[in-house]
């Protein structure tokens, strides 16, 4: 396959072809913790397609297209409770702006002098949060031309795993039992806030974390409109004064 691992840490990977980075890439996919998350996920979100009527391919194409399980799930809930179009769009294309600062973040890491500004367009479509965190976990300790490919096939293997569980629990749904379904979803933004809090290794990421906790739960708590963006804008702006006073 090309491939030579010198240790056990999967962030030590040399290859000697591009095509053996993309497999690399599936390979360290499969192997990650995130694949597990996404499995429970988009089995209730597939199950939640199929308890609102959707089609099994309609399923699997939101996951190709949208990419998203936070704005699939906004997608889904509002086909199912008759939203109007020009709202659902809205709301997805508002829930995918988060990942916005992710692509900035992602491409300077795997771009070279070489790199064509079309053979961009791909990592930035898949770039997600499983995908994000993975990626600058991995990438540094890889050659900087083949940090592309690896990227790539480093989504596919998640976006193959989102499909095929999207399935599953399609053609569970009947005998899935609600609790489970939200417990499943709920998997997503517990791994998310697990994988933020080991790679935190500065003070402005672990006070941004706290704050997040704290402020997050307050508002919410009262019932404060827009708790998410004030949450995130608040608690981001603290923890950085902090860290600069610091």
């Amino acid at each position: 396959m090309g491939l030579a691992m010198p240790g056990a840490d999967s962030s030590s990977l040399t290859f000697t072809t591009a095509a053996a980075a993309f497999l690399g890439g599936i390979r360290a996919a499969f192997m990650s913790v995130f694949f597990l998350v996404l499995a429970g996920t988009y089995i209730g979100l597939g199950a939640l397609a199929h308890d609102f009527g959707l089609s099994a391919i309609w399923m699997m194409l939101s996951t190709v297209l949208v990419w998203a399980g936070p704005a699939q799930l906004v997608l889904i809930s509002g086909i199912g409770t008759g939203a109007a179009l020009i709202e659902l769009a809205l709301a997805v294309s508002l829930s995918g702006i988060r990942l916005f600062p992710m692509v900035v973040a992602l491409l300077p890491l795997v771009r070279t002098r070489q790199t064509r500004l079309r053979d961009l367009i791909l990592p930035t479509h898949l770039t997600s949060v499983s995908m994000w965190v993975e990626s600058f976990r991995i990438l540094p300790g890889i050659a900087a031309e083949h940090r592309l490919a690896f990227c790539n096939g480093l989504s596919a293997g998640f976006m193959g795993c989102a499909v095929i569980f999207g399935f599953v629990g399609y053609y569970l749904a009947a005998g899935l039992p609600p609790l489970l379904a939200a417990t499943l979803l709920f998997l997503t933004p517990l791994s998310f806030l697990i994988s933020t809090a080991r790679n935190a290794q500065i003070l402005m990421d672990r006070l941004a974390l706290g704050i997040g906790l704290v402020l997050g739960a307050v508002l919410t708590a009262t019932q404060v409109e827009l708790d998410i963006l004030l949450t995130g804008v608040g608690g981001g702006t603290l923890a950085y004064a902090s860290h600069r006073r610091r």
